[in-house]
């Protein structure tokens, strides 16, 4: 044994003779010093339990060297051979089939989950193997709440259940190292007395002994019950609650003025229903008659007096004070019934446009529709240049043996349930354009050939400001186009027409009239008779449509029935500028592009729309579209975009750019395949479109990403913007076809 090792120590694990010497005292002792003992071994088991599996063995070893005492049965059996038993079926196998390895993959599937359940798929309407199958297997489950009676749970619970205090064996016992300490002392003394004294080692025996008995009397004191530690239960469920502060209920009341209260009765007789009828129509008469005398020059407080009097009069009956708030409450109203509509106008963008390889949809928003013009077509569309959210729709026929009345009217995206403006007119509407710099003037072609000017300051009345008549030279057919120009000399406003009377003439506002001017009458060359009396009778070309050069003042495009397009002048009104052979139909539309000067597009009922530069007689692109196309249109936004809209109901949109062949989006519009769709516009601002059909409904579509992609930003560069941009991206396109042409002719 080292000296410096402490006593208690020595005592508890150490293999020496005074160890094993006090073990034996300690087994003659009584039982109280057994209990101790026993006490002291329980806190210190687990160690202790280590340190005899090695005393033990060293001690087996050194007996059978020493005296060779027989080892006990059992007690060295894991050191002895064990010999294996072979089940008599086990094959003999050998040596290269035991070295052979044999791999095997243990997966969680399930072996017994079915692999042939079949489900009905509502996408695609079929029935359609499942290959997802859950493969989790439950053997066994069982919940419950039993507790095992001898756990310290057990105890603790019937304890508290008994209200009794039971006593927890201790989990420590105090052992009192001094007087073991001690005790060791007087054995080291007596093994160096020897061991031929016996006296002395009675007497040591008995020191032991008294020693003993002190250890017991300070045990008998000092052992108390240690208060037991609350253990958290990490496998039960322990359910919780808590009960919330109920409020107090608390009446409150307020004391008003009751209203005041007047009794009123009468009797209604005939006579004075009678008299109640002459002073309404008196009054009728009074307002008439103030309204048509002219009101002579009189001071400001005579005027004064009669405003007031006037008020007072019509303030009983005058509707049109509450109109404009009514018309704030059906906006209002309209605004919360179609408010998920307006949020996808404003914020919706289609995010599968990502995986659609450059193609694209046009959103349905809102549809425009009113009663008295179902049986009326769209047969003129055209947005406010002020009031972005303003459009106008002209309403007529195209049948022409079923001509009728006509209808202008004035949609706001605000209010999508009824038009802003009405105006009736007799003949039907056959064209309209707003004036840009006067966006209240309104200018409209009918089918009996007039022209007349709407102006929406006056709405009361119903009628147009300005009207052509026979003798101030209208159209002897029907007006297909009407476009406003720049004022003239002497700031007068004026507009051109064209119809199939073969006149393209300039209208003039001069005072309250209308002055007409024949610009240019369409001549079809080639095709001169001679009548009798050897007169040569020319056949007139009938115009269709017309457009005006966006920075060339006189310059204009006219397309005609005869399928031509003519390029005019407005100082040359003898002869033309040059003659496209465009279409083998009437030509329904033709339009500048708003970008490139060189550039305008047409679309025709051969089912066609051709891309030209006015400089070569030739298209640059042509697409054909399977149907009759109505109209034809530019997007604002980019040089290389256009939609046109086709008789069987779908409206196409090309983006050149991206897609040179075909178009990017080809959606249909209307629900039934019998209408007809007549007229589609853009929008110069908001990434809409609106398009007319035959029905008379108009129906409002938003762009998706893909049809209004614009330059992308790189990194350390400005995007590029502006009209050179687009100009520079149309001319690459025109330069890819003109170059073979360019070959050819070297």
């Amino acid at each position: 044994m080292e000296a410096g090792a402490p006593l208690h120590s020595r005592r508890l694990y150490g293999p020496g003779e005074a160890g094993r010497q006090h073990f034996r005292l300690v087994a003659r002792d009584t039982a109280v010093n057994f209990r101790r003992c026993a006490k002291a071994w329980w806190s210190v088991w687990p160690s202790f339990v280590q340190t005899v599996v090695k005393v033990s063995k060293s001690n087996l070893r050194r007996r059978d060297e020493e005296g060779g005492v027989e080892v006990g049965e059992g007690a060295d059996e894991w050191a002895t051979a064990k010999t294996l038993i072979k089940p008599p079926d086990q094959l003999e196998l050998t040596d290269a089939e035991l070295k052979e390895e044999i791999t095997r993959i243990l997966t969680a599937n399930n072996p017994h989950a079915p692999q042939n359940i079949v489900r009905y798929s509502f996408k695609e309407r079929a029935y359609k193997h499942t290959s997802v199958v859950a493969q989790l297997a439950v053997h066994f489950t069982l919940c419950g709440n039993l507790i095992v009676k001898d756990s310290d749970e057990g105890r603790r619970l019937s304890a508290k259940h008994s209200m009794t205090p039971a006593m927890v064996p201790n989990a420590s016992a105090v052992i009192d190292f001094d007087e073991l300490d001690r005790e060791l002392k007087e054995e080291e003394q007596e093994e160096v007395g020897g061991p031929g004294e016996g006296g002395e080692g009675e007497e040591g025996a008995a020191q032991v002994e008294k020693p003993a008995e002190q250890v017991e009397e300070q045990e008998e004191i000092r052992p108390r019950p240690v208060q037991e530690r609350k253990l958290t239960n990490q496998f039960n469920f322990s359910e919780r609650a808590s009960q919330t502060y109920k409020n107090p209920v608390r009446d409150r009341a307020c004391q008003m003025e009751p209203p005041p209260r007047a009794n009123f009765s009468a009797t209604a007789n005939q006579w004075e229903i009678y008299d109640a009828y002459v002073q309404e129509l008196q009054k009728l008469e009074k307002s008439k008659e103030k309204e048509k005398r002219s009101a002579p020059v009189a001071k400001k407080e005579d005027k004064t007096r009669g405003k007031k009097l006037t008020s007072l009069e019509s303030q009983s009956d005058d509707i049109t004070k509450v109109a404009k708030a009514a018309k704030i409450v059906e906006r209002m109203v309209n605004q919360n019934t179609f408010d998920d509509v307006a949020q996808d106008f404003k914020y919706y963008e289609d995010t599968s446009d990502e995986y659609r390889d450059n193609m694209g949809t046009l959103l349905p928003l809102w549809k425009f529709q009113y009663d008295k013009a179902k049986r009326l077509a769209v047969t003129a569309l055209c947005w406010n240049p002020k009031y972005k959210d303003l459009f106008v729709v002209g309403h007529g026929s195209y049948d022409f043996m079923k001509q009728s009345r006509g209808m202008l009217l004035l949609y706001t995206m605000k209010n999508p349930s009824f038009p802003e403006y009405i105006f009736n007119t007799e003949s039907g509407i056959m064209c309209l354009d707003i004036h840009p710099e006067h966006p209240y003037l309104i200018v409209i072609g009918f089918y009996d050939g007039n022209v007349a000017i709407y102006n929406l300051k006056k709405p009361s009345s119903a009628q147009p400001c300005y009207k052509s008549t026979a003798k101030s030279g209208k159209h002897t057919d029907p007006v297909w186009q009407v476009k406003w120009q720049k004022d003239d000399m002497e700031n007068n406003l004026n507009f051109f027409s064209v119809s199939s009377d073969g006149r393209i003439v300039s209208w003039t506002l001069v005072k309250n009239e209308l002055a007409h001017t024949d610009v240019i009458k369409l001549l079809v060359e080639g095709t001169t008779m001679e009548g009798p009396g050897g007169l040569e009778l020319q056949t007139i070309g009938c115009g269709t449509s017309f457009d005006f050069h966006k920075k060339i003042d006189y310059l204009f495009l006219v397309g005609t029935e005869e399928g031509k397009i003519y390029k005019c002048s407005k100082t040359y009104s003898s002869q033309f500028l040059d003659i496209f052979d465009a279409h083998h139909m009437a030509v329904d539309a033709v339009s500048w592009n708003p970008y490139h000067g060189k550039v305008f597009i047409s679309c025709s009922s051969d089912w066609t729309v051709k891309i030209w530069d006015h400089t070569i007689k030739t298209p640059m692109f042509i697409y054909d579209l399977n149907s009759a196309v109505g109209d034809v249109a530019w997007a604002p936004y980019s040089s290389t975009v256009f939609t046109a809209v086709t008789t069987d109901g779908k409206a196409h949109v090309f983006d050149l750019s991206v897609n040179k062949y075909e178009p990017i989006c080809s959606q249909p519009v209307v629900a039934k395949k019998k209408n007809k769709i007549t007229h589609v516009q853009f929008n110069p601002i908001y990434p809409i479109i609106i398009i007319g059909d035959d029905r008379g409904h108009v129906t409002c579509l938003k762009l998706s990403p893909n049809l209004r992609k614009m330059p992308k930003e790189k990194k350390g560069q400005e995007v590029q913007k502006g009209p050179e941009v687009e100009i520079a991206k149309l001319d690459k396109l025109l330069n890819l076809v003109r170059e073979p042409a360019a070959k050819v002719s070297k």
